[in-house]
């Protein structure tokens, strides 16, 4: 297939055949999978995804680079990734800049770590579903976490003892999977409007409670 562009203000594709595939296999969504993959690091133990490995395309399996720096073990067969809690889960200073659907992920996470957390590189994380920095920021300190807000990230500091409030998700599909991560270890945690999850994910509280 032939392409030409202009900058990334205008491209052209001309016709070309297309020859079909009697089969085609179609991988696990990463950006799903980063809450899974984080659920370890908040509540201990393993969790295995299947149907998906670091060979993939998908950016944001770089997320498992992120958690492993935060102490958790990443190991990995044909065609699963699983993942194991640290016994002490270490915060990190980390630039999402390519990541920035899992910044929530890791922010729902930081509170638990025994030193602050700093994400930056995600300004364009402003201009998603919602604000999500601001809306992070707003959301933590809602259940007591220290918190700091930058122009392009946030700084997150550990907290003990997180306490029960009810969580605004924005109609914001990645505020309710992230923030329930926060659930599995603190009781009293509701997340507001969790249908905005069809967007991409319809039935994750089904998934997160089999879990159990």
């Amino acid at each position: 297939m032939e392409i030409e562009r202009e900058g990334y203000g205008k491209f052209v594709i001309h016709p070309a055949s297309y020859l079909s595939l009697p089969a085609y296999a179609i991988e696990s969504d990463a950006s799903a999978a980063s809450y899974f993959f984080a659920a370890p690091a908040v509540c201990g133990g393993s969790l295995r995804v299947e149907n998906i490995s670091r060979h993939s395309r998908q950016g944001d399996m770089a997320f498992l680079d992120v958690l492993e720096q935060t102490g958790c073990h990443i190991s990995e067969g044909e065609n699963f990734i699983e993942v194991a809690g640290p016994s002490e889960l270490q915060g990190v200073d980390i630039d999402m800049c390519d990541i920035p659907d899992t910044a929530q992920t890791l922010a729902a996470i930081a509170p638990f770590a025994s030193s602050p957390t700093r994400i930056h590189g995600i300004a364009s994380a402003r201009l998603k579903e919602t604000d999500r920095i601001h809306a992070v920021c707003t959301e933590l300190a809602r259940l007591g976490v220290g918190i700091e807000e930058h122009d392009d990230g946030m700084t997150i500091f550990p907290c003990s003892h997180l306490s029960p409030a009810s969580v605004h998700t924005y109609n914001d599909h990645r505020m309710a999977m992230a923030f329930s991560l926060i659930g599995l270890r603190t009781n009293g945690v509701i997340i507001e409007n969790p249908a905005c999850v069809s967007k991409t994910f319809p039935n994750y509280f089904e998934v997160l409670e089999s879990l159990r």
